[in-house]
């Protein structure tokens, strides 16, 4: 018969720690014997690891964010909505809060509204047209330009071959009710909702019109600009 190593399980109880670890063995306890001796040096360098990937998993993963940013809060008749802006989009970031400043958004609509896709608002038209005495700003992409569920980013004029056309962002914004990286490379996104998504998720659950056009009339009665220091 041919020889196979085996799986031993070597239980730390005598640590009083919560942890089973398999080790191949070669038919004897020699393996386990010497695991047992080395047991605190491999936990410290096991647990070293798992902190040593998750930081370099949130680097990845994570844009830069903390309790020092810039928020709005858009006050609608369906609850509020609260976006941390992010700090490093200063064209994007820095056009929303002078929008919010200027009382842009004030009295305005969710427009559009495509359910499991994004919630876009923002137009003092109420048409999706845009008003053309707000400037268009130029195009703006982070580090990490991830357009993922809850974000925020501007939206864009309808381009070419189902793109959007180029530094075409004016007012408009979307927030996303999924993952929506396939716009990753066209739409800026500037900040994530940290409070209301369930009202996120209520508006992108109203029915609409063919247009996409809810039939309940969503109002950003306020948007106000919490900034921080």
């Amino acid at each position: 018969m041919p020889h196979f190593p085996r799986l031993a399980r070597v239980t730390l109880d005598e640590m009083q720690l919560p942890i089973c670890l398999y080790i191949v063995c070669d038919g004897d306890s020699s393996m386990k014997s010497w695991f047992s001796k080395n047991k605190m040096v491999i936990v410290a360098a096991v647990f070293l690891i798992f902190i040593v990937t998750m930081i370099a998993y949130s680097s990845m993963t994570n844009r830069n964010t903390n309790a020092g940013m810039d928020k709005v809060i858009l006050r609608t008749n369906m609850g509020d909505i609260t976006i941390e802006l992010y700090d490093d989009m200063p064209i994007t970031t820095g056009n929303f809060k002078n929008l919010v400043k200027r009382g842009v958004y004030d009295n305005t609509t969710f427009h559009r509204v495509v359910a499991g896709f994004v919630i876009q608002g923002g137009d003092p038209t109420g048409t999706g047209a845009g008003d053309p005495s707000i400037p268009t700003i130029p195009d703006e992409f982070g580090s990490n330009n991830r357009n993922d569920k809850y974000t925020v980013a501007m939206a864009k004029k309808p381009g070419e071959n189902g793109h959007a056309q180029p530094n075409s962002a004016s007012s408009q914004f979307y927030i996303n009710l999924a993952d929506n990286n396939n716009l990753d490379s066209e739409y800026s996104v500037f900040g994530r909702v940290i409070d209301g998504t369930n009202v996120v998720d209520n508006i992108g659950k109203l029915p609409t019109d063919s247009n996409q056009r809810p039939n309940f009339k969503v109002i950003i009665e306020k948007a106000e600009l919490v900034e921080q220091g």
